[in-house]
């Protein structure tokens, strides 16, 4: 069967074979939807530009959907996943419907989370339909373990594709939005409905887009250091930083000395500040509580 041909790819009857064959129940606790269309899949292999020479990696492939799609366009997709059954499965369906494609497949059955290297060459895009509950988590490790990753386009709820894609500013903009700031240029890339799904979610998904930066933010302070202050500005995101940043400084006198010489005022609030101002803070923690 040439890869070339639609029905290489999984539509909603080959899903539910397949599932009723493994005994697959989607679950909510792993936050699985699998997508069923083989145009939305498509569409996300397109709109993530995935290049003839890409290193994909994809988290949480599930019964092989987007798998096959990236398979198509890439010339090699590493897909990581935790579930026992849909990782025992899945090597399996990519030699039945592409089996000249299949030497470029690899699977990793982990938890993405937990996995710290990948077999192969280095991957240069993430692409991945991820599940609800840890989207956010798992995207920020994936970025800072595989600083390879060149482009990223994840399909997540939609509110959390607005947070991520936030601006300061926003009223959704917050940790995640400027996490994803430190490493990528980030923007929504489009709306995939409920309809394209099984079971069908009772929210809306978005993607979102993200382009590692060529140059990283220019600052002193580490990685680690610049997320300390944004996960304190957050945590009591109503409270000026003056008053938000006093543990992390040590006392509320000294974050306002840490913002004064940062160029920032204290009466300002976290949702107002752009990475570079985070890690401009982070650059003048107080000696004291270093």
């Amino acid at each position: 069967m040439s890869s070339t041909e639609p029905d290489a790819l999984l539509g909603p009857a080959d899903i539910r074979d397949l599932a009723a064959k493994l005994g697959v129940r989607p679950t909510k606790q792993r936050g699985q939807n699998f997508v069923i269309d083989a145009n939305t899949v498509r569409r996300i292999v397109r709109t993530a530009e995935v290049r003839p020479d890409d290193v994909v990696v994809e988290v949480g492939p599930g019964l092989g959907s987007l798998t096959l799609a990236l398979l198509e366009a890439a010339d090699r997709v590493v897909a990581v996943e935790i579930d026992d059954v849909l990782a025992a499965a899945l090597p399996a369906t990519v030699q039945a419907r592409m089996p000249e494609r299949a030497d470029r497949f690899v699977l990793v059955h982990s938890d993405a989370m937990l996995v710290t290297e990948l077999p192969g060459p280095a991957p240069t895009a993430l692409v991945a339909n991820l599940p609800y509950n840890v989207a956010v988590p798992v995207l920020l490790t994936m970025l800072e373990r595989f600083p390879s990753i060149e482009r990223t386009l994840v399909m997540v709820q939609s509110e959390v594709a607005d947070r991520l894609a936030a601006r300061p500013g926003n009223k959704v903009y917050g940790v995640p939005s400027v996490k994803a700031n430190w490493y990528a240029e980030v923007k929504r890339a489009g709306s995939i409905g409920r309809t394209v799904f099984w079971p069908a979610p009772n929210v809306d998904s978005g993607l979102v887009s993200l382009v590692r930066r060529t140059e990283p933010i220019a600052t002193t302070a580490s990685r680690a250091e610049v997320f300390a202050v944004v996960d304190a500005a957050f945590a009591q995101r109503r409270k000026t930083l003056r008053a938000a940043l006093s543990g992390w400084a040590g006392s509320a006198p000294a974050a306002e000395a840490a913002l004064t010489a940062a160029g920032i005022s204290p009466q300002a609030r976290g949702e107002a500040l752009t990475v570079e101002e985070f890690a401009a803070i982070a650059e003048h923690k107080p000696e004291a509580s270093a």
